[in-house]
């Protein structure tokens, strides 16, 4: 009598075990648009994760490269003789700046020295430097677009196959009269899942957005700093005539 109720009652509960609410099993039961959700979500949040990646490095080599060449350019040596040791080595923004400044100033020194001139070599000195600054910034950027795509968006995906997944939970209790949990469950966990799935992805995209937007605003500020130094060094050395 005992083994029958056990018997009875594994039965019972086969049709909701655990091994058949694993994560393949809900991807395989779920139909083709849920699934295409899925598969859009799992592309998604892999490219956030890649995106992320890749600026993790790009701002550890930026901010290293900036730190070295401030330290060689407050060294104390000359400007020439900077510019001259740098050559075409100008990996990092912070020397391709300088040497686009030093190329106008240069240039400007062989210009008549009236008021109008020195006025002209500053603004080009100015011009050149926000052109580096403005397309260093956008290739920094590069990819910020993905994050904040897949942040605001993926959610709303995850919704819509929650949506659509509990929409076929009903028609599967309307079609067998039954509103036992063996029945309804398996789509509300289809439907489910493609919710927790849109989180993962959005979640991890705007801590990395929020996170990597604060290093592009620290990162534009100090070029920015930087070129206004350089400015105004290159401007007191034109109003010198050095």
């Amino acid at each position: 009598m005992m083994i029958d109720l056990i018997f009875q009652t594994t039965t019972a509960l086969e049709p909701i075990s655990s091994t058949e609410f694993s994560f393949w099993s809900l991807f395989l039961r779920a139909d083709w648009v849920v699934k295409g959700v899925m598969v859009l979500l799992a592309i998604a949040s892999l490219w956030s994760w890649g995106v992320a990646i890749d600026k993790a490095i790009m701002f550890f080599v930026l901010k290293r490269r900036a730190t070295d060449f401030e330290d060689t350019f407050w060294s104390g040596r000359t400007l020439e003789d900077l510019s001259a040791s740098l050559g075409n080595d100008t990996r990092d923004p912070m020397a391709r700046i300088f040497s686009a400044a030093m190329r106008e100033y240069n240039e400007g020194r062989t210009s008549p020295r009236t008021e109008g001139a020195l006025q002209n070599t500053r603004q080009r000195i100015d011009s050149v430097m926000n052109l580096i600054i403005n397309r260093e910034m956008a290739k920094a950027e590069r990819g910020m677009a993905v994050l904040a795509t897949v942040s605001s968006a993926s959610v709303f995906v995850g919704l819509f196959g929650t949506v659509w997944g509990i929409m076929n939970a009903f028609r599967a209790i309307a079609a067998s009269q039954n509103t036992n949990l063996s029945v309804v469950a398996p789509g509300i966990a289809e439907a489910l899942f493609a919710t927790a799935l849109g989180l993962i992805a959005a979640i991890p995209a705007l801590v990395f957005y929020n996170k990597y937007s604060n290093d592009l605003d620290s990162y534009g500020g100090r070029i920015e700093g930087y070129a206004d130094e350089l400015s105004a060094i290159l401007s007191r050395k034109i109003s010198k005539g050095q």
